[in-house]
């Protein structure tokens, strides 16, 4: 009898202590039988930033599906519809018209800012600039200073411009209009790092460039501003939305786009039932030097899928205590 009563005790004890080891399995992961999906833009050079993410949900126990790609505008409509969960690639200023027509704060939340000080504009080569006394974009009205940065021949500068769908498309043909440059200016658009290869071969070659970039990115390693290129100024803010409150002044210089903040995005309900998820990307951030200085890598020919995962398991060992702390917080808000 007393064997019996001591095997029951026993087996009650485990079975205890089996429950208690389970809760504490599922305390350090909250995602646990919970499928994630992250969408990302086509652009390769943006992965790296979503790979940190997906790397920190996985550890949070979410079981992470292989992130879909897409132009920006889709994005949006996907994280509304709930065809994707989260994206960490929401330009605050420069995607606000996606985000509003796809439903906005009804359908999605911004759950917090990944990377702040991103810049955009227009840049000239150095010594084109100060051998033409070039100030600001309204000087290429003046036919005799856009032939200098003519390629093709057609008497007209040449701007190495982005991708439709970017959104940066939309403001770059505004301002031909708004600063009276249809006349002198052609915006290039195509496969952006095609063109700017070809910009800066021409760079190399002594000729003189102009071109559209944005910062963080791997061009700005190897055409170095104030060494090599010069932004080029607007004479006055106009953008398309007729927000021209924004700031757009960088180190004393207008340069027509807005300083932005790359956002997390998520989709509402999916936020609200996973506070773990929404907390980790609430508190994840990444400098623009390391997102450029991946991006280099990137463009001296580590550039696969699993080059770019090996650069966020890298960039997170060097920062695991910062990571580790946006994990242990994540806990946490589950159990609130």
């Amino acid at each position: 009898m007393k064997r019996s009563l001591i095997a029951r005790w026993a087996a009650s004890s485990l079975a205890v202590f089996s429950i208690l080891s389970g809760h504490a399995a599922d305390a350090s992961k909250p995602g646990a039988g919970v499928s994630i999906t992250p969408i990302f833009p086509t652009i390769a050079e943006e992965r790296f930033r979503g790979e940190i993410a997906v790397a920190g949900l996985k550890e949070l126990g979410y079981n992470v599906k292989e992130p879909k790609e897409t132009e920006f505008p889709t994005i949006y409509v996907a994280l509304a519809y709930g065809d994707a969960d989260f994206t960490v690639h929401n330009w605050k200023a420069l995607h606000a018209s996606f985000y509003e027509k796809a439903g906005g704060d009804k359908s999605m939340e911004k759950v917090g800012q990944v990377m702040t000080g991103v810049l955009q504009g227009y840049m000239i080569d150095k010594k084109t600039a100060e051998q033409y006394h070039i100030k600001d974009l309204s000087d290429l009205k003046r036919p005799e200073i856009a032939k200098v940065f003519d390629t093709n021949g057609d008497g007209k500068a040449d701007l190495t411009a982005c991708n439709p769908g970017w959104g940066c498309e939309l403001i770059i043909q505004h301002h031909l209009k708004a600063y009276g440059l249809e006349p002198t200016v052609v915006d290039n658009r195509g496969s952006y790092f095609a063109l700017m290869a070809d910009t800066i071969a021409r760079f190399k070659q002594g000729q003189p460039v102009f071109f559209y970039t944005w910062v963080p990115q791997w061009i700005a390693n190897v055409l170095v501003e104030g060494r090599d290129v010069v932004w080029l100024p607007v004479p006055f803010t106009s953008l398309p939305d007729g927000n021209n409150e924004q700031d757009t002044q960088y180190q004393g210089q207008n340069l027509g786009f807005p300083l932005d903040v790359v956002e997390a995005v998520m989709n509402r309900k999916f936020a609200e039932n996973n506070p773990a998820a929404k907390k980790f990307l609430s508190e994840y951030r990444l400098s623009s030097k390391a997102e450029s200085e991946q991006n280099y890598r990137m463009q001296q020919g580590e550039k696969s899928t699993a080059d770019i995962k090996r650069h966020a398991a890298e960039w997170i060992a060097q920062n695991r205590q910062t990571f580790d702390g946006w994990l242990q917080d994540a806990r946490a808000a589950a159990q609130q």
